[in-house]
């Protein structure tokens, strides 16, 4: 659904579109994995939805393909989020001894049981293959790297923090953005900046922590102290009063240090 989707909208909207998946991976997880419940999480859900719904109708509703394209991009951020809860429900934390089985052990499944749906779309005539006029270059080009990204991404999980691989997803929104501008004269306006603005906003939403009005509060306190101690230094540009507690002096141009009245 995922590739199907490209041939109908450009890879930003794809991309913008499969980012979703961190909402639906989090609705998942209160519900399957019994997370905690964090409300500015359900609102960067709804945000996510939103732009998700201006991206469908972004091009209108009659005689254009873009709605199909949004839902199968769509379809394919909530299939990857069932694949993430699932496998840490069913299989947990892995070593990468365990990681490598578990790949292995798809692809061999994919081996064994895709080929003949790929024979008979061949033999129906439902997809003809011209060997001849395949971009070998762009396809094999298309393969290492989406080979490298699988194993950056699941195998990294081990090595770092799962919130930095996660924000791939989102940084990578940018980039595919300035190549569409570049090689294919994209434009990103109306409907579409609106909706890839709300999933973006959504998305970092999402990553906020569990205890993240904890971390406001701290710097709440921290601006009142620093506010304070900066007041008692400087007030409206002048120096305050020094005042000196061994002898109680408060220094006056009315008294003498003495405390006399001049």
């Amino acid at each position: 659904m995922y590739i199907y989707s490209l041939r109908i909208l450009l890879a930003t909207d794809v991309m913008a579109l499969f980012a979703t998946n961190v909402s639906c991976v989090y609705l998942l997880s209160w519900v399957i994995l019994h997370e905690q419940f964090v409300g500015v999480r359900i609102v960067a859900v709804i945000l996510c939805n939103t732009g998700i719904a201006l991206l469908a109708y972004m091009d209108g509703i009659t005689g254009s393909p873009t709605l199909g394209g949004v839902v199968l991009a769509t379809s394919a951020a909530a299939g990857s989020a069932v694949y993430k809860v699932l496998f840490k429900k069913v299989i947990g934390e892995t070593t990468f001894g365990q990681m490598s089985l578990f790949f292995s052990l798809i692809g061999l499944c994919n081996a064994a049981l895709l080929w003949p749906i790929c024979l008979a779309l061949y033999f129906s005539g439902a997809e003809s293959i011209q060997w001849g006029r395949l971009p070998w270059t762009a396809l094999l080009s298309a393969s290492i790297l989406h080979l490298i990204a699988n194993m950056l991404g699941n195998f990294s999980i081990a090595l770092t923090y799962d919130l930095f691989i996660t924000l791939g997803l989102i940084t990578a929104v940018p980039v595919s953005a300035a190549l569409d501008v570049l090689l294919y004269g994209a434009h990103f306006m109306g409907m579409k900046l609106a909706g890839m603005i709300f999933i973006a906003v959504g998305f970092f939403l999402v990553m906020f922590p569990d205890n993240w009005p904890d971390y406001i509060t701290r710097l709440l306190r921290f601006n009142y102290r620093w506010s304070r101690r900066h007041g008692h230094g400087v007030s409206g540009g002048t120096q305050r009063d020094v005042i000196d507690y061994r002898t109680g002096y408060i220094k006056s141009h009315l008294r003498s240090p003495s405390g006399r009245v001049r």
